[in-house]
């Protein structure tokens, strides 16, 4: 294993780190396993910004007397209001939360991440409202050891970066997201320097985003490495061919400021194949050749991170897009399992209301609405 300093946090974190979102839902025998053989191959960080209690108990039970030996991202505003996922700025409702997730992981929290500033709206809700001042209690009363959040917006997040406040960044990065034009060498221009007239195929945001964090020494960890499992997939990759674990991992490695990606593993098996990348010579890390063959990205593509919800009809949106993607492949010939799935969700594109606040909280633009209506035509019941 690998470590880097994550910033000013003077924190050293593995390269690799444990996203634990996939590990919602499952049975505590995988949760332990697959902890177990995190810190086994010396992963040293884990992501926790699920707010349900059972997954936040199941990990810390895995850890159990190891807690000391992990370094914890735990998100603050992050809730599950009528067992939907959902973001709060609501005090009462954000520190019964916060506070709950303190109690399971031994009151304290290493990395206390304000959740999910990607808008103008999320900004004012944090900054201009007493949820600052929340955080910044909880930093000097010593229950959090650094103050850092999480966005999907290269422009709120330095803003956010810019008020003096966090001393990290949990950031979306992967080639579909971040990607200089095919004639440019990445690695040439990360030698050179951060001038955005530089990155000529990259949103200008980004380049000063990581021009800002390798300023002001903000360390970033890094979310949607394998762009929701899309880069990795044949049948889904925005490239020629897909890209590989080991590439996705070495592109947001090579960024600026970054100190370790959070990867999603759910088994100890995809666990073992993330930690082989420290196994692999250059040429099979390499990725420079298959970034020149992009034939679009991601913006309007969901990656089913969930941030669409809650879902007033109640939607399980993502879920939707997702088998709404596999009979776009070819819609003449739908799986019948897929349709099958469709019809026993307990709410479908037909129950869309067109509210289109998903639309407002999608980091990627999504058109949901469309989205919806388009999966019922093509799996309802009169198909």
């Amino acid at each position: 294993m690998e470590y880097r300093e994550l910033g000013k946090t003077g924190l050293k974190v593995s390269t690799i780190g444990l996203g634990c979102e996939h590990l919602d839902g499952k049975p505590y025998t995988q949760i332990e396993e697959t902890i177990n053989a995190a810190l086994e191959n010396n992963i040293n960080i884990l992501d926790v910004f699920m707010p349900g209690k059972e997954i936040r108990e199941n990990i810390a039970k895995a850890l159990g007397a190891r807690r000391n030996k992990v370094i914890i991202q735990g998100h603050i505003g992050s809730t599950d209001i009528r067992q939907q996922y959902d973001i709060s700025r609501d005090l009462p409702t954000v520190r019964r939360y916060f506070e709950d997730i303190l109690r399971i992981f031994g009151g304290f929290i290493d990395l206390g991440m304000m959740f999910f500033i990607d808008s103008e709206e999320d900004y004012k809700n944090v900054f201009e409202t007493d949820f600052v001042k929340y955080v910044e209690h909880l930093k000097k009363q010593g229950y959090i050891g650094h103050i850092g959040f999480s966005s999907h917006n290269p422009a709120m997040a330095i803003k956010v970066i810019n008020t003096g406040l966090p001393e990290m960044l949990l950031f979306s990065i992967n080639p579909a997201f971040d990607m200089l034009p095919s004639e440019e060498y990445i690695m040439d221009h990360l030698e050179k320097g951060f001038d955005p007239e530089l990155f000529r195929g990259i949103d200008p945001k980004r380049a000063e985003l990581y021009k800002l964090c390798t300023q002001k020494q903000i360390g970033i960890t890094v979310m949607k490495t394998l762009g929701g499992g899309k880069l990795i997939s044949p049948k889904h990759t925005p490239f020629a061919k897909p890209l590989t674990v080991a590439q996705c991992i070495h592109y947001a490695l090579s960024r600026p400021a970054v100190a370790s990606v959070m990867l999603g593993c759910q088994t100890p098996g995809e666990i073992l194949k993330a930690i082989r990348y420290f196994e692999l010579d250059a040429s099979e890390k390499d990725y420079a050749e298959i970034l020149g063959t992009m034939r679009n990205d991601f913006i309007g593509n969901c990656v089913y991170c969930g941030h669409c919800q809650p879902c007033p009809a109640g939607i399980d949106i993502a879920t939707v897009n997702k088998y709404l993607d596999i009979a776009r492949l070819d819609s003449a010939h739908i799986p019948p399992s897929i349709r099958s799935h469709y019809l026993s969700l307990a709410h479908s594109g037909s129950d869309c209301i067109e509210c289109g606040n998903c639309e407002k909280r999608c980091p990627f633009g999504v058109p949901i609405i469309k989205n919806m209506a388009e999966a019922e035509r093509l799996l309802g019941k009169n198909n």
